[in-house]
């Protein structure tokens, strides 16, 4: 038979995480472990800061027209500080574009134009389908043009698919390869890994910025990802407008 000090002693318990007097009393005793700290604190504290950064880099990804508009929101000081980072930007650039539109291959030149040239930085080649009717294929050359005019720091080139490769498969079209240092370091095999023929220019920068051609923070993918957010909260205000517009319609009719 157990001695008495050493019999359990069943302790009526609701709820050990409960603030209540008698549950601070069975953890003083160690009945009932500590209770482990709200996330609370931690979470306000992320909000916060996340507000905070949020604030801070207001004015990243804005170009120099943007900003201006802003002359009677910001501190003009402030203001000055992002016109002379722009402008020190878009020098670099303008001194890096030396592309700016798309490089037609032949297969003789493929060497030179596309392995040999991504020695200085990535070079992104589009096989196209030799068939009008693939719809893919035809998405993806006018975004590879409209890439070419926004990014001029980075090349472009296109060759048909059978010319490139022998026998290469349509259905695998179009095929996007992107050359770095001598090698192949992604292949885009058709857009099914994007959206398909509503794959956008922002499915462009994503793949620029996954392979390290330009930067996250590149205000050319800052500003098109603003506007995209910018558009979306637009339709999402109207749809709001008309749903209540509507609801206010239905109220009426049944007074009618």
């Amino acid at each position: 038979m157990a001695a008495p000090g050493d019999q359990r002693i069943a302790v009526p318990i609701d709820d050990p995480n409960a603030d209540t007097e008698w549950n601070d009393i069975l953890r003083k005793h160690g009945v009932i472990p500590e209770k482990p700290p709200s996330p609370t604190p931690m979470i306000q504290e992320a909000i916060e800061e996340a507000r905070r950064l949020a604030h801070e880099n207001r004015l990243e990804g804005k170009d120099l027209d943007e900003l201006d508009e802003l002359e009677d929101e910001e501190d003009e000081e402030f203001l000055e500080i992002y016109r002379q980072q722009r402008m020190k930007e878009l020098s670099a650039l303008q001194k890096k574009s030396v592309h700016g539109s798309v490089y037609p291959l032949s297969k003789p030149e493929y060497s030179r134009e596309v392995t040999d040239a991504s020695q200085n930085g990535p070079v992104f080649v589009l096989l196209t389908s030799s068939l009008g009717t693939n719809v893919e294929s035809r998405v993806l050359s006018e975004l590879w043009r409209q890439a070419a005019r926004e990014y001029g720091d980075v090349k472009f080139c296109e060759m048909r698919a059978s010319q490139a490769i022998e026998n290469y498969p349509e259905r695998n079209c179009p095929t996007i390869l992107v050359y770095n240092k001598g090698d192949i370091v992604k292949q885009v095999v058709t857009l099914m890994t994007m959206h398909g023929v509503k794959t956008n220019m922002l499915d462009i920068d994503n793949l620029l910025v996954d392979v390290g051609a330009i930067p996250d923070n590149d205000m050319r993918v800052a500003k098109r990802r603003r506007e995209v957010q910018e558009a979306e909260e637009e339709k999402l205000f109207s749809k709001n407008i008309r749903s209540t517009s509507d609801r206010k319609e239905e109220d009426d009719d049944d007074w009618d």
